[in-house]
């Protein structure tokens, strides 16, 4: 049986983050995660 074709109908982004640890890296990356997923559902 052969796979159905996997269409992309969205933009993609690669983000990255560069800083010292406990500087607020993984909030930050929460925070626009979150925003981005409520404002495009």
């Amino acid at each position: 049986m052969a796979k159905a074709k996997f269409e992309r109908t969205k933009e993609h982004m690669n983000v990255g983050t560069i800083g010292h640890i406990d500087h607020g890296k993984t909030t930050l990356t929460a925070a626009i995660t979150k925003a981005l997923g409520l404002k495009n559902p």
